[in-house]
C-alpha cells in the first residue's frame, strides 16, 4: 500500500516541499555569493538523494520492513529527516507504509525498476527458458540467485507444479550462510571476498539445524568447494530443502547460484542431490548466457 501525509505516523507533520531539501534559486548576474550559495544548496539537494537511497538500501535487507525509529537508528540519521525522506519515497511509490504496524517496506516502485534490470542483465529473458526445463525434469521449484553483500538475491524463481511453493521470490533477500544458493556463492567466490566471507558474514541462526560457529562454516564451505555443490537442510526454514550450484565465469568463481528446493516431505536429501548434474549442465548453459560480473 501506499503512503500519503495523512497515514504518516507518530503524529509528524510532512514536509510540503516532498523532503527533497529547499529549491536551487535562480542565479541572477555573475555575483560570486549567489553563485556560492547556489552550490551548496545544489550539494544539499545531492546529499539527501544520497541518504534517501541509503534509506532505500537498509529497508532492502529488512523483509518484515522496519519503523521510522529504526530506520532511523540504522541510518545514523535524525528522525525528522528519516520520517520526510520516507514520506517523500512513500508518495512516488519507492517505499509503502503499512498503518497498523508502523512499518515501511520497499514499495513497487522498486520491483519495477528491479525487473527492468534483471531484463537488461539478461536474468529474465536468457534464464526463464533454462529454469523451466530444471522445474520440468524435477517438478520443483528453481532458483537463480547472485550475491548482494551478505545476502543473496533471487533474481529468478520457476515454481514447480505441486500446490506447496517455495516463498523465496524474485527480490528476495535472503542469508548466504544458511541456504545453498549463499553457500555455492560463498564457497566460489574469489579467493579474498570467500576468506572476508568466512570471517565476517553473521551466522543467523533462522532455525534450530542452521550453522552458527564459525569453524563449522569454514568447513561446510569447504566441503562444498570439493563436491561441487551445496545443500540445505532445513537451516533456512524448517519443513525445506535445497541443493544449489555455482555458476562460474571464465576465472571459475561465482557469479550466480542455481538451485532446486523442495519440501521435507516431497523429496529426501538423497533424491535432491541426484539432480546435480541437471543443475551443473543447466548453471554452464546459463554461464554461457548470461554477462558475468
Amino acid at each position: 500500500m501506499s503512503v500519503n501525509q495523512a497515514t504518516m505516523a507518530d503524529g509528524v507533520q510532512d514536509d510540503p516541499t516532498g523532503g527533497g531539501g529547499p529549491a536551487i534559486p535562480d542565479v541572477q548576474g555573475d555575483s560570486p555569493d549567489a553563485a556560492k550559495g547556489a552550490g551548496r544548496k545544489g550539494a544539499e539537494r545531492t546529499d539527501m538523494v544520497g541518504k534517501a537511497l541509503g534509506l532505500l538500501v537498509l529497508l532492502g535487507e529488512e523483509p518484515r520492513g522496519a519503523s521510522a525509529a529504526e530506520i532511523s537508528r540504522r541510518a545514523e540519521l535524525p528522525f525528522s529527516t528519516t520520517y520526510r525522506l520516507l514520506g517523500s519515497l512513500a508518495r512516488d511509490g519507492f517505499v509503502d507504509y503499512e498503518p497498523d504496524g508502523r512499518r515501511y517496506h520497499l514499495g513497487l516502485r522498486i520491483f519495477q525498476l528491479g525487473q527492468r534490470v534483471s531484463n537488461h542483465h539478461g536474468f529474465a529473458g536468457a534464464a526463464l527458458p533454462v529454469l523451466r526445463r530444471v522445474t520440468e525434469q524435477t517438478g520443483e521449484a528453481t532458483i537463480l540467485s547472485v550475491r548482494d553483500g551478505h545476502h543473496h538475491l533471487t533474481v529468478n524463481k520457476v515454481d514447480g507444479p505441486q500446490m506447496f511453493r517455495v516463498t523465496s521470490d524474485p527480490g528476495h533477500l535472503g542469508s548466504l550462510s544458511a541456504t545453498a544458493v549463499g553457500k555455492a556463492l560463498v564457497a566460489f567466490a574469489e579467493d579474498a571476498e570467500r576468506e572476508n566471507l568466512l570471517a565476517e558474514l553473521p551466522l543467523e541462526p533462522l532455525t534450530e539445524k542452521s550453522i552458527t560457529d564459525r569453524d563449522d562454516f569454514r568447513r561446510e564451505i569447504e566441503q562444498v568447494r570439493r563436491q561441487g555443490y551445496a545443500v540445505m537442510d532445513e537451516e533456512n526454514e524448517i519443513g525445506m530443502r535445497a541443493v544449489a550450484v555455482p555458476l562460474l565465469n571464465s576465472q571459475g568463481h561465482a557469479f550466480a547460484s542455481l538451485a532446486t528446493a523442495a519440501p521435507v516431505f516431497r523429496m529426501t536429501l538423497d533424491e535432491l542431490k541426484a539432480h546435480v548434474l541437471l543443475l551443473q549442465d543447466a548453471a554452464a548453459e546459463l554461464a554461457a548466457r548470461l554477462p558475468q560480473r
